[in-house]
């Protein structure tokens, strides 16, 4: 397996070199994607905690929960544990209408990092993302970043973000450009 940005691992360490590690960029490879789309009152169901509030996401060691939408969430986990995902939701909600699908290979997973990361990202995207707006550990949100579709994903020293594969060199090459500035 290659990730679309096997590449450019190069160029992401650099970011850190250039700003004095005043902004990180990494590379998650394979992190493991499922969608889950299922009726919130059936979410207390699911073998770990599913966000019910809009724009927030559960996270508790390789397992983290994302709300996405009123009856989807995406389930992260560690590389190479996509299956594993789909079995537990699977064995779960047995008897319940719902889907689970691995969409490991449906985003390319960043991190961002440092003291100017949520400088660097407001540069190319509308939200607030000062933590005084509302924006903090455990929020996400679908959104544009440069004008191009990604989920962010607020955690304790980093910013997640997921981005599909056609975009995934532009972004980079975006962010690389933002983080000089």
């Amino acid at each position: 397996m290659r990730s679309p940005l096997d590449a450019r691992t190069a160029d992401l360490a650099r970011v850190a070199e250039a700003t004095g590690s005043e902004v990180v960029l990494e590379l998650v490879p394979f992190l493991a994607q499922v969608d889950l789309r299922l009726a919130a009152d059936d979410a207390g169901r699911a073998p770990y905690p599913l966000p019910l509030e809009p724009n927030t996401a559960w996270e508790d060691g390789p397992r983290a929960a994302l709300w996405l939408g009123p009856d989807e969430w995406l389930i992260l986990g560690r590389p190479g544990d996509g299956a594993a995902i789909v079995s537990e939701l699977g064995a779960a909600l047995a008897g319940v209408h719902h889907s689970v699908v691995d969409v490991g290979a449906n985003r390319v997973a960043l991190e961002l990092s440092g003291p100017r990361s949520k400088e660097v990202l407001s540069r190319g995207c509308s939200l607030d993302l000062d933590p005084r707006g509302g924006w903090a550990v455990g929020r996400c949100a679908q959104t544009l970043l440069a004008r191009v579709p990604v989920i962010l994903q607020e955690r304790a020293d980093t910013t997640g973000i997921l981005v599909r594969p056609s975009f995934a060199d532009y972004l980079v090459d975006w962010l690389i450009d933002a983080a000089a500035q």
